[in-house]
């Protein structure tokens, strides 16, 4: 399934809109996310796991099993560099990624991980995830349920022109994807 990000929810202080979709598919085993993105601006400063990735360009993936109080976000700029933590809001109970389940996370970006101070023009890019299941639905393989409530964004936060576009609108006055209540529906196959 392809899924547009076009929402922005934020259009008076953040009208720029690149061009994005995400490729959701999964296997038994991983759920894989193809982001592809058209845009002005292009910054990676951030290189190192559990840094400052949504001040780059940067895509992600917040998502929660039904009925469960946590949900996870997956953060990764445009040269792989990623945030990815269990929580139950922007700072309640939040527990990062240790470092081996961080290295489980397949990343194929369009840029290798070296670090860019922003760079003007218009770029294509892609950024791959590949998830292990397991990491998502803890405790319950090999029974994985069926649907994720989700939503998908691609943000930008320190570049010239920065933005905070949603697949699932967020009707919030200022920019906050931490909102598991505004999130979709995707199916698992």
């Amino acid at each position: 399934m392809i899924y547009k990000i076009d929402q922005v929810n934020w259009r008076e202080g953040f009208p720029v809109m690149p061009e994005v979709t995400v490729e959701v598919n999964n296997t038994a085993e991983e759920l894989l996310l193809r982001y592809r993105v058209k845009g002005e601006q292009l910054r990676a400063v951030t290189t190192e796991d559990q840094g400052p990735v949504w001040e780059d360009s940067c895509v992600e993936f917040f998502c929660q099993v039904p009925g469960e109080a946590y949900y996870y976000n997956f953060e990764c700029n445009c040269i792989g560099a990623m945030v990815a933590s269990r929580r139950k809001g922007r700072a309640d109970d939040v527990q990062p990624f240790a470092a081996e389940e961080m290295a489980r996370i397949g990343r194929k970006c369009s840029f290798p991980r070296v670090a860019f101070e922003e760079r003007d023009g218009v770029f294509e890019w892609q950024v791959e995830l590949e998830i292990p299941l397991d990491l998502i639905f803890r405790n319950r393989k090999p029974d994985f349920p069926q649907t994720l409530k989700a939503n998908f964004y691609k943000c930008a936060d320190k570049t010239k022109k920065p933005h905070f576009l949603s697949w699932q609108p967020i009707p919030l006055p200022k920019p906050d994807f931490h909102c598991p209540q505004f999130f979709g529906e995707i199916t698992l196959e």
